[in-house]
């Protein structure tokens, strides 16, 4: 499961870093676009984006 938390500044770095399951919503914070069908080979992009983000707010279980 990967989610973002109510902790998120909408700061973009997980949408540079994985646009294909990162997205801004239209009040700028960050939302998982794909919700629990994630493919494997872009949880290392996922994990990269979880851990440059600058408030924790990606939760990857």
């Amino acid at each position: 499961m990967v989610k973002v938390n109510e902790n998120c500044i909408g700061c973009g770095a997980c949408t540079a870093v994985c646009p294909d399951v990162f997205d801004l919503n239209d009040d700028g914070v960050a939302y998982n676009t794909l919700g629990d069908d994630i493919p494997a080979d872009l949880m290392d992009s996922v994990k990269e984006a979880a851990e440059g983000c600058p408030v924790e707010a990606i939760e990857v279980e």
